[in-house]
């Protein structure tokens, strides 16, 4: 498994593109940017689902993600599930690479959603998880994926073999199946963002944010997925060698509605007329925006919404030429993160905010229309069991960071997981973008051209175990002279 080669779209820059909104009454966080060409022709674009939101709502400060009560899931809708039955409001999981937890190819693998267990030279499905119930990592048991007693496998079985409305996208479905307009991956401006959702008749269901580069390509039992397999280390692509990460959360009508309008401001990868990729139902207004996904959108606006359970989610579209997390920390009232991405060329490295957005530093990829980010620590290793993980992209040099660090000993990372390094908002996040791109020059280069979601879980225990998990060597903030 690899990241496909960025190809960079036909925009640069970000300055003429954004103006500041203004905060209203009693609102403490100033921003959500939108395009000037938008507001000037926002009444062409009443009719068009891809034009930003026109919603009035700044985004949270800091102070208020997670604020609102969180909601557990709805009956009769599919839900997070940590194993058969038992229902959670959000899961988390980490699942290991090959180094750090090896399987064997000789390790029993069972395929419950199609396919046949693929000869891997190394892979891993070893994992950790933690749910609102259970906030700290603990070890999960058996091979993720793969089954109904682990968190991944028991929630997506509820959805392929059910009855449910359900949505998969992927920007990298190796062309299983093929996507108009893409080659067997679809790069920029596409979104890179990867999941599936699924909902009852009421629109109340389930998010799964995903890493895996071809997994799912099939929603449902009824229309298998044709030219490869359908479970987690039954498909040809080896996406089980690398670290992965996964995000369950539950959904109300009103979140399904806004993480579908969040999916179609970050230019997902779909076919909403593909039954292997959806089943469209539910209420009229869901179906409305499902209808319009599998689209590039011309916004550049971030969106930042808070959802029934307190989570709070973050679009980036592919138009808003900044670094991922960045954006992430600007839209959280310029928080210190810590974040843990594939990171690889392009690499934007370790940046301290006092120096590298105050005019000290190069950072023309920014918008002095945009909240100022905070300092972006990016983890090269983290820790479990006392053991080191490697977090770095495939091809990092671990040699960077500590000399007798070697790549085939602590493995390569595709999991996009951080933490806030603030002690008095502790967050745990979860993306769908690496910290690759640019913090000056071409702007529009690697992530900084693309679009993603993050979602912002406030748990003093997530994000404290978390922050364990990848806590470890740090990048630099340059590329050490040679």
């Amino acid at each position: 498994m690899s990241e496909p080669p960025q190809a960079e779209p036909p925009v640069s820059g970000v300055e003429s593109r954004h103006v500041r909104r203004p905060p209203s009454a009693g609102q403490k966080t100033l921003h959500t940017a939108w395009p000037l060409a938008a507001i000037g022709a926002l009444s062409l674009l009443a009719g068009n689902p891809l034009a930003p939101p026109a919603s009035t709502t700044p985004p949270p400060s800091a102070a208020s993600v997670g604020s609102q009560t969180a909601a557990g899931p709805s009956p009769g809708a599919p839900a997070p599930l940590v194993a058969k039955d038992q229902a959670v409001t959000w899961w988390f999981a980490f699942k290991f690479n090959a180094p750090t937890a090896p399987d064997m190819a000789t390790t029993p693998r069972l395929c419950p959603f199609g396919g046949s267990p693929s000869p891997y030279g190394q892979f891993s499905q070893h994992f950790v998880y933690a749910s609102n119930l259970s906030p700290t990592l603990q070890d999960g048991t058996g091979l993720i994926g793969t089954g109904a007693n682990d968190p991944l496998g028991a929630t997506f079985d509820q959805v392929f073999n059910g009855t449910y409305h359900y949505l998969v996208w992927n920007d990298q479905f190796k062309g299983a199946p093929a996507v108009a307009g893409c080659a067997t991956d679809c790069s920029a401006p596409w979104g890179h963002s990867k999941g599936f959702l699924a909902w009852n008749d009421a629109g109340s269901g389930v998010v799964v944010q995903v890493t895996t580069p071809s997994w799912p390509g099939s929603g449902n039992a009824a229309h298998p997925r044709v030219g490869d397999g359908n479970t987690l280390g039954c498909v040809k692509d080896n996406d089980v060698e690398f670290s992965q990460h996964f995000f369950a959360l539950a959904l109300t009508h009103d979140d399904l509605l806004k993480v579908l309008k969040a999916l179609a401001n970050a230019s997902v990868v779909t076919d909403p007329t593909n039954p292997q990729l959806a089943n469209n139902g539910g209420p009229a207004d869901v179906q409305a925006l499902v209808t319009a996904l599998g689209r590039k959108s011309a916004s550049a606006t971030a969106t930042v919404d808070q959802l029934s359970s307190g989570v709070t989610l973050i679009s980036k579209p592919s138009n808003l030429n900044v670094p991922p997390w960045q954006l992430v920390s600007a839209e959280l009232a310029g928080l210190p993160l810590r974040a843990a991405t594939w990171w690889a060329t392009p690499e934007i490295y370790t940046t301290d905010a006092a120096k590298s957005f105050d005019g000290s530093q190069p950072s023309d990829c920014w918008s002095s229309l945009l909240p100022k980010p905070g300092n972006v620590a990016i983890a090269a290793t983290g820790t479990w069991n006392n053991k080191p993980i490697g977090l770095m992209g495939q091809g990092g040099n671990y040699a960077i960071v500590d000399a007798s660090l070697k790549a085939s000993a602590v493995g390569y990372n595709h999991a996009k997981v951080g933490v806030s390094l603030d002690p008095a908002h502790p967050y745990a996040i979860f993306g769908d973008m690496n910290q690759q791109g640019a913090l000056s020059g071409k702007c529009d280069s690697s992530q900084n051209g693309r679009g993603g979601l993050f979602y912002v879980v406030s748990d003093a225990k997530l994000s404290a175990s978390v922050g364990e998990l990848i806590a470890g060597k740090t990048a630099p903030d340059a590329l050490p002279a040679r």
